[in-house]
This record gives structure tokens, C-alpha cells and sequence, in this order.
């Protein structure tokens, strides 16, 4: 009898292992950092071997503490950090460099000599997404034209292109099977939102051979098996998508209109808009969402750069804290931000301003100024920045309800009631935060018929806690005002 199904959370810090079980509960769970690799400014990459290794241990601490057998196990479903690029070789699986990771910034007079040549209308309308160094386009054309040899080696077709998730799975099944899914070639600048394929006249504008590219598989269905010298017995993996879509999913946004933030390292924002994609006139990208069907579903996105990884800096950067846990306790040790405004623009700016040459600044700092006033003004940062998203989801879609939200973060009361003042509409979080592992373990189990369907799946979701707005509009509006100025501030290279 299948008791669980394993979630593989292949994140930016870390990497995961969740077991879930029938009503979604957490069994088990696994997690390891691992190396942030800082070669230049602006530059962020992470050493491939390290994901897989990391990622293949936690998996097996994660079956040993369940004391579940294999034969327990349902199917597999991965989900992943988006847009962080690792190629290759085909024969030997070794990559030929470090992971570009999706913070990094290095190709962003790359995309503005694009968008001085006029191209970026034209790749939005076929993406969806601005010309900006987040995706993964930008990041393997770079690989291509400083690795040695790499042009070559990609023209013949020795050369493979993956985000986590398709290394993850060549990985799995020892390089015999090379593939994506709709959620994340969606992110790659390469991928035609209306045809579901990839784009050669993409491929050609940025100059990268197609034998590079996974297959594109559908979020959910089986599509491969592990091989069973990896734990002893093979696994089918049969869930996949990228962890803001998986999150999307596992919140149980399957229907036009719903929205969810996920607080990560960075935030991300995401209102589902059905089968047709909205293509955004304010800032936000335009993405596909999981479907059990195959058949194209979309939503509207906003990305923050810098949500949690703010807190990580307080506590690696400056020390003021021990553990990001920490930083709630600190900010409350005062009042309020004391007139001190955090603009974390560490890697440039995202929606709605998509500006990469923002860089982080601190306003307001007097003699008075404390270390709890700097974490407060850090926490609220997080809020802004999703304030911002949420302001232009409602210019293109009209006003929400309500916003789901999910990850590390929102463990942080003060963080979730500031949110929900700025926003003026309530701020739910559900019982179970892990809801983008979740998610890539709900894509497994309905493939695999663990469970019948998203009807059933669907009652598996509760609040836990809704913080209601306590302040007024006007309030709000002179916070995000204060708020608003000093983006400018920061943004003065990019306006000048």
C-alpha cells in the first residue's frame, strides 16, 4: 500500500526532502545548505555537484526517518529554484562551470544592448517576460561565449541545458533522460507562451543551438524512473514545477482570480489567470502555471529579488542576529522603524521597476538609530516590495480578496501583519507552510493516483491564522509614499 508521496525542494540556500502523506501532513523532512559562490559583484553562482549531492542526501535522510520502505512510496515530485542555469557534457554529466544562478547580474548590459536594438516588445510578446538578466536565456548565451570551447561543443551537440530541476532528474536516472516542464522552460526567455514549445526565432536572437534544450513534459504524469542503484528500488517521477508555480498549486490556486505570495529568498506573487496569458502593461511577468492536463494554463507574476535573503545579510553580513529567526524578536525590541527606510536592491530591483542596476541603500539614519530600527526597516522591506506587486496585480486585474501566502517568512507575525496593513485586505496562512513542496508532491500523487483528484485535494487545505488590516488607507498610502521615494533614491544611476 502507497503511504506517501516524496517531494523533492531544490531551493536557492538549500535543498529538501519532504514526505507527505494521504491528508498532506508532513512525515518526514531533510534540509542542507549549501555554498553561495560570490566570484564578483553581481555575480552569485552555485557549484552544480553541491545541488545534487546535497539534494541526493537529504532524500535518503528523508526516507530513513519516515521508516518508510519504497515500496511505500508513491512517485516523486521535484520542484526548484527558477531561471538558474547549468550546462553540461551529454557523455561524462559534468558541467562545464558553476551554476549562474538566477540572482546573478552579469548579463545586464547583455540585455540592455537588446533593448537598445528595440527587441524587447518583441520577446514579451512571445514570453511573456522583459529582457532582463533574471531568466535563463541571457545566462547560458553567456556561458556559451566565455567557457572555452563551449560554442563549439554546444554546435555539435555535446552540451546540455538545465535548471535544477532537469539536472535533478538526468541526475536520477543516470543522464538517460533529459527534460523539463512547462512551468520552467517558461522562464528561460526561450519559450513561446502561445505554441507551449520552444522558439527558434528566440533560439536564433540569442544564439543557442536547440540540441541544448530538455524535452518539455507535461507538471504532472510519469515520465521517467529513477534508477535503482540510487536507494535500492526505482521511483517514478512524476511531478515537476518550478517552486513558485508549485507553490501556486499546492495553496490550491487552480482557478482564474486566486493569488499567492511565496516569502523565500526572494518573494514571488502569483494570480492565476486562466488559459489565456495576460500579457502585463505594469511591470509583471506573464508565466505558465501547472496543469494536470497538459493543456496551457497562465498567471500573472511579480518577483522580488530580496525577500528572506535580507535577513540572511543582517545575520552574514552585519551580525546583529544569531539566526534569521532571530530578526522578529529584534524588530520588536522597538516601536516602529523609527523613520528608517531598507531598500534591499543587493542584485537590482524586480517588478515593477525590473531595473538591474539598482543597488541597496538605508534613508533615515540618525544618531538614535538602532539595530532593532535596521531590522524593522529589513522586515518591512519584504512587505514593500510585495505591496508593490500586489498595486500592479490590481491594475491589471482589478482588486483581490484575499492573498495566500507560504514560506519561511511568514512564521514572522510582524512581517504578516505589516503585510496585510500596506495591502488593506486580509493575509491568510495556511496550517501547512510547506505548500511548495506540497505542491510538486500533489503533481506526483495525482499522476501516480495516490490521490483521485484536485476536488479531493482541495479539502486538504485549512487556515491557520488571517491578519486582518489595522490601519487606514491613507496610512498605508504615506508608508508606501516614503517607500516609493527611496526606490527613486536608489535608482538614480538607471534615471540619470
Amino acid at each position: 500500500m502507497k503511504r506517501a508521496v516524496l517531494a523533492l525542494d531544490q531551493g536557492t540556500t538549500s535543498s529538501r526532502a519532504i514526505l507527505f502523506d494521504r491528508e498532506g501532513q508532513i512525515l518526514a523532512v531533510a534540509q542542507r545548505e549549501f555554498r553561495q559562490i560570490f566570484p564578483k559583484e553581481g555575480w552569485v553562482e552555485h557549484d552544480p555537484a553541491e545541488i545534487w549531492q546535497s539534494q541526493a542526501e537529504v532524500a535518503k535522510e528523508a526516507l530513513w526517518k519516515s521508516g518508510l520502505s519504497l515500496s511505500e512510496i508513491a512517485g516523486i515530485g521535484i520542484t526548484n529554484q527558477r531561471e538558474t542555469t547549468i550546462l553540461w557534457d551529454k557523455k561524462t554529466g559534468e558541467p562545464i562551470a558553476n551554476a549562474i544562478v538566477w540572482q546573478d547580474r552579469r548579463t545586464a548590459d547583455f540585455c540592455q544592448q537588446r533593448k537598445a536594438e528595440g527587441k524587447e516588445t518583441w520577446f514579451r510578446e512571445r514570453t511573456g517576460l522583459p529582457l532582463d538578466p533574471y531568466f535563463s536565456g541571457s545566462k547560458i548565451a553567456w556561458l556559451l561565449a566565455n567557457v572555452p570551447g563551449a560554442r563549439e561543443r554546444a554546435e555539435r551537440g555535446e552540451l546540455a541545458f538545465g535548471t535544477p530541476d532537469t539536472w535533478l532528474i538526468w541526475q536520477m536516472t543516470a543522464g538517460t533522460v533529459h527534460a523539463t516542464d512547462p512551468t520552467n522552460a517558461s522562464r528561460t526567455l526561450l519559450y513561446n507562451l502561445h505554441t507551449g514549445d520552444w522558439d527558434d526565432a528566440l533560439l536564433q536572437a540569442l544564439n543557442i543551438p536547440r540540441s541544448l534544450l530538455p524535452q518539455i513534459v507535461p507538471s504532472s504524469g510519469v515520465f521517467a524512473e529513477t534508477t535503482s542503484d540510487l536507494w535500492g528500488e526505482s521511483l517514478p517521477i512524476a511531478g515537476v514545477a518550478g517552486d513558485q508555480q508549485s507553490a501556486l498549486f499546492g495553496q490550491m490556486c487552480h482557478t482564474p482570480g486566486m493569488a499567492k505570495n511565496t516569502y523565500g529568498t526572494g518573494c514571488f506573487m502569483l494570480l492565476h489567470t486562466g488559459t489565456t496569458p495576460v500579457l502585463s502593461e505594469h511591470g509583471l511577468l506573464t508565466t505558465a502555471v501547472a496543469s494536470l492536463d497538459g493543456n496551457l494554463q497562465y498567471a500573472l507574476e511579480g518577483s522580488v529579488f530580496i525577500g528572506g535573503a535580507v535577513v540572511q545579510w543582517l545575520r552574514d553580513g552585519l551580525g546583529v542576529i544569531e539566526s534569521s529567526a532571530d530578526v522578529e524578536a529584534l524588530a520588536l525590541s522597538v516601536p516602529d522603524a523609527g523613520d528608517v527606510v531598507f531598500v534591499p536592491a543587493f542584485t537590482g530591483l524586480g517588478a515593477p521597476y525590473w531595473d538591474p542596476f539598482a543597488r541597496g541603500a538605508i534613508f533615515g539614519i540618525t544618531r538614535g538609530t538602532t539595530a532593532g530600527h535596521i531590522a524593522r526597516a529589513a522586515v518591512q522591506s519584504i512587505a514593500f516590495q510585495s505591496a508593490e506587486a500586489l498595486s500592479a496585480m490590481e491594475q491589471e486585474s482589478g482588486t483581490l480578496t484575499e492573498l495566500r501566502v507560504d514560506g519561511g517568512a511568514t512564521a514572522n507575525n510582524l512581517l504578516m501583519q505589516f503585510q496585510a496593513n500596506l495591502m488593506g485586505l486580509p493575509v491568510v496562512r495556511p496550517k501547512v507552510l510547506e505548500t511548495t513542496a506540497l505542491g510538486a508532491g500533489y503533481l506526483a500523487g495525482l499522476a501516480t493516483g495516490f490521490w483521485a483528484s484536485t476536488d479531493e485535494i482541495r479539502t486538504l487545505w485549512a487556515a491557520d491564522t488571517v491578519f486582518e488590516p489595522q490601519i487606514s488607507r491613507d496610512e498605508a498610502q504615506a508608508l508606501l509614499n516614503r517607500w516609493r521615494d527611496a526606490v527613486q533614491r536608489v535608482r538614480i544611476r538607471t534615471l540619470d
